[in-house]
């Protein structure tokens, strides 16, 4: 009798020790601050954008493979956003996997699971990496947004001339025994484009 309650007793403790801790590792993340450091290796419909930026009279629609995506509906995007997390914190800032959303002007450009533990110490920063991918027809045949971004790109742009604003919002979830639990709501961060976070 005397081992059954102090095995429950030590249950209770563990499992509580594990709920504290879940709690300070959550406190933690909403402390850090969030950056979207650049983005890089972007291709539509398979070609390298970073190299036709400079081209002054390059018009996506001309694109071998936009043509092709735009009959077919599907014209996809790819691209790796590097997002920057600073924990100030004195405690670990963990995260078993986050959800996120990524918006250009305001209007969705894709969103995905990046579905791998992120951890990030106190007092340290951490480059995550976001590789996102979104068929973006809708985007390329209104004519808005994307192709008034490269425009603004290709005329010459300084490196800090705004071209958009580029947002992202991610909802990370954690585990709390083997019960995963979602953040509620997203965090969102804000970055204005311009040419130098377009590497």
């Amino acid at each position: 009798m005397k081992k059954t309650l102090f095995f429950c007793l030590l249950t209770i403790t563990i499992f509580g020790c594990g709920i504290n801790k879940q709690a300070q590792q959550i406190k933690a993340l909403e402390a850090c601050t969030y950056k979207i450091k650049n983005v890089n290796s972007i291709t539509l419909a398979g070609t390298d954008l970073s190299k036709l930026l400079n081209q002054q009279d390059f018009n996506i629609a001309s694109l071998p493979g936009v043509a092709l995506g735009l009959l077919r509906k599907d014209i996809p995007l790819r691209a790796n956003l590097n997002l920057e997390i600073t924990n100030p914190s004195t405690n670990l800032a963990a995260i078993n996997q986050f959800e996120y959303k990524i918006l250009v002007n305001n209007t969705d450009l894709a969103e995905g699971i990046v579905n791998q533990p992120v951890s990030i110490p106190q007092g340290q920063t951490v480059m995550v990496p976001v590789q996102m991918g979104s068929n973006i027809y809708g985007l390329i045949s209104s004519g808005n947004v994307l192709s008034d971004i490269i425009k603004a790109a290709q005329k010459g742009a300084k490196n800090d001339d705004k071209l958009g604003l580029l947002t992202i919002k991610i909802k990370p979830t954690f585990m709390i025994g083997n019960t995963p639990v979602k953040y509620p709501g997203y965090i969102a961060i804000n970055k204005d484009i311009s040419n130098k976070i377009l590497l």
